[in-house]
């Protein structure tokens, strides 16, 4: 757990700058069963100060790898000249950023060092388990990995704080042969905010997550390649989540809608069906605590749920505090950065397209010749909305029930035209935990309900 020698350095802080100074630690674990042998057994930490100076409009930062009061007060000094020797250049000077409520905020959790040979303990048993249970796999693999961050924020004009973001994850790999005799994969996710001791103490959830997994690919393993064409599908909260981060919630950072992004155009303007509206969760969401509980940014700023769409209508960005002040709103809290050295970006949280009222049985009904796509595991897009992403899962749907499992296809589409398709929303959410690859490594969450909507869908 970080000391906080960095609240006393306010007194370094100059007048008239706007002062940021973070103290930060990462964690990083990663264990790799493979067909039970141990392949990967890793663990690692960096820590250090940052300091990020705004001065008339110009940014000084400055970082170093050493956590004591007088590498503080060296960055503090370093920022605050790159600032001043930047502003030199400023052929505009611009105003300072309103004041942000100050307060102390710590979050609930804190890290906690699990003991890696428990770890890997328990990604033994669980080989273990599989290796017993579904005899007939042509390998496996088990990986657990860890990123956690500690945070001490002292601002001179925002809210100060010590806050924690402990996560862990364990994906399991299936692979089988085919009936043409080529390997089929899918994988599996499971993952919790907080260390392996609060979430992996009971294994059974996660057998029976396994089960699934073992079903879906025993399935695939005869499958069938896709119709490729437009067709009406209903997208897993996997797939529309995925989609809600990529291919529309990149587009709504303020910071890309500046370099162009389709959002900019479309500001209050139908994006989507009046179904689907679109939140990024700060650090709670539906009665309980998100998935990845975000509540203070790394500018100091209290974080608070940010509204992208609302009833198919794009009605706001995610900024930080010089977005905020530009577009004239509140900052929400989404301004990170991934390491110690790293300036904050925006950033999202908790990104997710909001439950509708429809049962999954109801929807699968409704489809005469479709698709339910079920799992992703990779894509792409651009801020044009546009979009394509790998299909590792999915069953047809055939005069309203599940047929066939179909083989790996893709699936692409503009976002905004796509959502405008949707005509039924199920009623409950499913979250998944993910690293946004946005300049700079951060987790994050993405989810949402089931999505009945129209894709081009690739075919063989």
């Amino acid at each position: 757990m970080l000391e906080d020698i960095l609240l006393g350095q306010k007194s370094l802080f100059e007048t008239g700058v706007q002062t940021v100074l973070r103290g930060q630690e990462n964690r990083y674990r990663k264990i790799v069963i493979q067909n039970g042998n141990l392949v990967a057994n890793e663990r690692s930490e960096e820590s250090g100060i940052c300091a990020r100076v705004y001065y008339n409009g110009a940014y000084g930062f400055a970082s170093t790898a050493e956590y004591s009061k007088d590498a503080a007060a060296k960055t503090i000094k370093a920022a605050t000249e790159n600032a001043k020797y930047l502003d030199k250049f400023n052929s505009e000077k611009k105003k300072a950023y309103p004041e942000v409520i100050s307060s102390h905020i710590t979050s609930p959790r804190m890290i906690i060092d699990y003991e890696q040979k428990k770890l890997v303990d328990i990604c033994k048993e669980i080989d273990a388990y599989i290796e017993k249970t579904y005899t007939d796999l042509l390998s496996r693999s088990v990986i657990y990995t860890e990123d956690t961050m500690e945070k001490i924020i002292v601002t001179s004009d925002a809210s100060d704080g010590h806050v924690a973001y402990p996560r862990c994850r364990i994906m399991v790999e299936f692979s089988m042969n085919s009936r043409e005799g080529k390997p089929v994969e899918l994988f599996r996710m499971f993952f919790g905010c907080g260390h392996a001791g609060e979430h992996f103490a009971d294994l059974n959830p996660i057998y029976e997550g396994l089960e699934d997994l073992y079903k879906n690919i025993k399935a695939k393993a005869d499958g069938v390649y896709a119709e490729a064409g437009v067709k009406t599908v209903i997208l897993h909260p996997d797939v529309a989540g995925m989609i809600a981060h990529e291919a529309v919630g990149h587009t709504v950072e303020a910071d890309l809608v500046d370099g162009g992004s389709v959002a900019g155009p479309n500001f209050g303007k139908q994006v989507a069906s009046e179904l689907v509206s679109i939140v990024d969760y700060a650090h709670t969401a539906f009665g309980v605590d998100a998935p990845f509980p975000v509540y203070l940014d790394d500018e100091g700023v209290p974080a608070k749920d940010a509204v992208l769409v609302k009833d198919g209508i794009l009605t706001g960005y995610m900024h930080d505090r010089e977005s905020a002040l530009k577009y004239g709103v509140e900052p929400c809290g989404n301004s990170r950065g991934y390491t110690f050295s790293d300036e904050p970006l925006i950033r999202m949280r908790n990104t997710t397209v909001l439950p509708g009222k429809d049962k999954l049985e109801d929807m699968i009904a409704s489809v005469d010749d479709g698709y339910y796509l079920v799992g992703t595991g990779n894509g792409q897009a651009d801020l044009t909305g546009e979009f394509m992403f790998g299909i590792t899962c999915g069953y047809e749907i055939k005069n309203g029930k599940l047929g066939r499992a179909i083989l790996d296809t893709t699936v692409s589409g503009v976002a905004f035209d796509m959502l405008k398709t949707v005509d039924m929303v199920s009623d409950s959410v499913i979250w998944w935990s993910g690293t946004c690859g946005k300049k700079q490594a951060m987790p994050v969450a993405t989810g949402g309900p089931a999505i009945k909507c129209k894709i081009t869908i690739g075919g063989r």
